[in-house]
């Protein structure tokens, strides 16, 4: 871990690892997570995960259990407090298919063997998830973690092979479905479907047909040690990033159709032209003046996002200037040609109150 307390030189504004993969592992509906660790990292991440739930109107409450592991059991260590909660786990109703256990700081700083203990035999898949960010992770560091450890329900099989695997969707962001839906669409005019969401409103049986796909979505280039380990496992290959902007659109068409060996090249026309179509949609706001409001400069997303808004103020004719109308750039980027159509109704309002405020 950084120890420098500066923000400009500190990976902790990142979040937490525990919560990082919590996204990913509470989107098997099936499940159960053991958090391993005192019941305040438990409590904070459930509140966390109720209200985002809550805000998206989600009917679900992800299932977690604590260890809630005390002073002493710090002291002497915690596997046996690890194996009765796993137990706990398994008499729940309905009970799981599958558990995962998420290691805390602590549990990893004092040494509990917490993969030997989801080893022993439990009649479900019991799988552990290193989660232990003050020995070097971040929020994103525990999306990874979770997926590779999600993985390992896949048995290998390629069942029923083709179509696509969209790998890591921001779980916790607003437009996750809506961005889902915008993938599903580019992928559509290339004859190709959505085969799983991986990981998201699955079952664990679902997670088993991981292998197989024509080629592996993955939701941005973070995610790159999924795609390879997935590769090197299944033999399935991957584009490292959902559609980003009007030219990145049109090569994830491009990419995409040449992975999967199809002729791409009407679909391309087909979207440049939708394309075009949005834009004229919103040449009433050429000439206006506008600066671009970043998230956070060390963001790599946020730099996507910076990039796109530049792309569409070229192609709309806006003046980027430091007295205009101060527009957040999005982060995540938007998704697609829906992405930017929803982001430019937004710029609209606005651009036209500050106008009107004047």
């Amino acid at each position: 871990m950084n120890s420098n307390p500066s923000p400009s030189n500190s990976s902790r504004f990142e979040g937490c690892t525990l919560t990082g993969a919590l996204s990913v592992v509470t989107q098997v509906r099936d499940a159960v997570c053991v958090i391993h660790g005192p019941s305040g990292c438990a409590h904070h991440n459930f509140s966390l995960l109720h209200a985002t739930l809550a805000d998206s109107d989600g009917v679900g409450v992800p299932r977690l259990i604590s260890t809630a592991l005390t002073e002493n059991h710090i002291i002497f260590g915690g596997e046996e407090v690890l194996e009765a909660c796993i137990a706990r786990a398994l008499e729940l109703s309905p009970p799981p298919a599958s558990i995962f256990v998420l290691s805390t700081c602590v549990v990893e700083t004092i040494g509990d063997d917490v993969g030997a203990v989801c080893a022993r035999e439990w009649g479900v898949p019991v799988i552990p998830v290193q989660t232990a960010g003050f020995l070097g992770g971040v929020f994103q560091t525990g999306i990874v973690n979770a997926l590779l450890a999600a993985a390992s329900c896949a048995d290998g099989a390629p069942g029923d092979a083709g179509g696509v695997n969209l790998v890591g969707e921001k779980n916790l962001e607003a437009d996750v479905d809506e961005n889902q839906a915008e993938v599903a669409r580019l992928l559509g005019m290339l004859g190709l479907q959505v085969r799983l969401r991986f990981v998201r409103d699955v079952r664990t049986r679902d997670l088993a047909r991981l292998a197989g796909a024509a080629v592996n979505v993955l939701r941005e280039p973070a995610l790159l040690p999924v795609g390879e380990a997935l590769r090197q496992r299944f033999g399935t290959p991957y584009v490292d990033s959902f559609p980003v902007g009007l030219s990145g659109t049109l090569r994830f068409l491009e990419e995409v159709a040449g992975v999967c060996g199809v002729d791409g090249s009407a679909a391309v026309e087909h979207e440049a032209a939708i394309q075009e179509g949005v834009l004229a949609r919103f040449a009433d706001l050429a000439g206006s003046r506008v600066a671009f409001d970043r998230v956070h400069p060390m963001l790599d997303g946020d730099a996507a996002a910076i990039g796109v808004c530049s792309e569409l103020a070229e192609a709309l004719d806006l003046v980027v200037d430091p007295e205009g109308t101060r527009l957040p750039a999005p982060y995540p980027a938007p998704v697609g040609t829906a992405g930017i159509r929803r982001m430019l109704h937004r710029w609209r309002r606005l651009i036209r109150g500050r106008e009107r405020a004047r």
